[in-house]
């Protein structure tokens, strides 16, 4: 048996990490290929948009592939195809940009970006091969260390990547990206062992056997029998939808938040440019740290419990940015949707192998892809209601998530309300079930 729970963890955290990471790069790079090509607002909507798309929509069958062999095969899958479509836009830096990049190289833009969209769909493949390894009395705390310390990728890839490019160029942000996706790779490659379970299935050990040797190894969490049946498995439990709604509000409208924030506080406040990558920064960097202690929270008080508390703190936060025309009241509203969005993602997927056990992968797969979506579906919201309403529209576009977090809130509700219903997990299917 190779690998340990806390090494795994690690390997995984290291591995999601650097794919969000990558993603994060692609920004700068549309915005100057943008500029050059002279693209129409559908073809740069389109442009932005595919990373995130893939990215949340390959977390679905990704996640579940999890279910059939343990994670590290499809991580890798996702790792390096990231990978390739950092390395094409690095190539068209290097050999078209600016002169030679024309229009009709739209098409292959639009497919490194959805290569390098592969590397958030690492987060679903991380989230069941980290579920595996762990008892469900750990669950929260070792997923919000995974997720909370792989989310600050954004973050951090906002404060230091300008100061790579001013010092080096694009083409140098893309080099060193590169290299560090490089080396995160080969640590994932060394860390990130499949659990106990899929490790012996995979050397040829007998299904009783396995089970058994996994079970006195401390695996408490057992997949099912295939992708479809662990998809069918997830999707029929109906608690998998109301998980998915609160995600789709906490980190779906995490990811939109550090979209939209920059122009918020450019245009609604006149922020000096500094300022506002500083608040999207901080926003996305608090959010994702204390999403480690969320996991703890929600150990120890239950993720129901936590979960309530947090989208109660998205509440105040959006009706806090919605109402004011005050630069400080808003920046207190940003840290109370910032705290209420990291400590909710912890607790939704402290719930996911609560609520299904028996097709963790597939329920990763469905809360965090179409989750996930809400990156993808919210700014277009936002900047409508900025459209209709002029500059104050800014600020009132925070009703959107007014609405959502008071959702989230009666999904929560019942949750808790029908928590009674669930069945323990079995410690493993019936081998002729298999």
């Amino acid at each position: 048996m190779r690998g340990s729970a806390q090494r795994s963890l690690i390997g995984a955290t290291i591995g999601f990490f650097i794919g969000f990471g990558a993603v994060s790069l692609f920004g700068p790079t549309a915005h100057s290929f943008i500029q050059v090509m002279q693209l129409s607002p559908e073809q740069v909507g389109l442009l932005v948009a595919m990373p995130m798309l893939t990215g949340s929509l390959l977390r679905i069958p990704f996640g579940a592939w999890v279910d059939l062999n343990g994670g590290k095969t499809p991580f890798l899958v996702l790792l390096l195809a990231s990978v390739v479509g950092i390395g094409g836009l690095y190539w068209m830096l290097l050999t078209l940009y600016p002169a030679h990049l024309t229009p009709e190289y739209y098409p292959w833009l639009l497919l490194f970006g959805a290569l390098g969209g592969c590397g958030i769909a690492t987060f679903s493949v991380g989230i069941g091969q980290v579920s595996y390894w762990f008892p469900r009395s750990q669950q929260g705390k070792a997923l919000a260390f995974y997720a909370g310390f792989g989310n600050t990728a954004p973050g951090l890839v906002a404060i230091i990547l300008p100061l790579i490019i001013a010092a080096g160029g694009l083409w140098a942000g893309y080099f060193v990206s590169l290299i560090l996706v490089v080396v995160g790779i080969g640590l994932y490659v060394v860390l990130g062992y499949n659990a106990p379970y899929f490790q012996l299935r995979h050397h040829g050990t007998p299904e009783p056997q396995a089970l058994a040797a996994a079970k006195e190894m401390g695996q408490e969490l057992f997949p099912a029998p295939s992708i479809t049946r662990t998809l069918m498995d997830s999707a029929a439990s109906w608690r998998t939808w109301p998980l998915v709604a609160l995600y789709f509000t906490s980190f779906g409208g995490f990811l939109a938040l550090t979209v939209w924030l920059p122009t918020f506080w450019g245009t609604f406040y006149k922020a000096p440019h500094w300022v506002a990558l500083g608040l999207t920064a901080g926003f996305s960097l608090f959010a994702s740290l204390i999403r480690v202690p969320g996991g703890s929270w929600s150990d120890r008080f239950g993720g129901e419990r936590v979960a309530f508390v947090a989208f109660s703190l998205v509440l105040i936060g959006a009706s806090m940015m919605t109402l004011s025309q005050s630069f400080g009241v808003s920046v207190a509203g940003e840290v109370l949707m910032s705290a209420g969005m990291g400590v909710a993602n912890a607790a939704v997927f402290k719930l996911v192998p609560h609520y299904v056990p028996d097709a963790v992968g597939g329920t990763a797969g469905w809360v965090g892809g179409l989750g996930a979506l809400g990156g993808f579906v919210v700014p277009p919201m936002l900047g409508r209601i900025a459209q209709a309403m002029g500059l104050i529209g800014y600020a009132r576009g925070y009703a959107v998530y007014v609405v959502l977090a008071i959702i989230s809130l009666l999904f929560t509700a019942l949750l808790y309300a029908t928590r009674h219903g669930v069945k323990p997990a079995p410690t493993a299917l019936p081998a002729t079930a298999r």
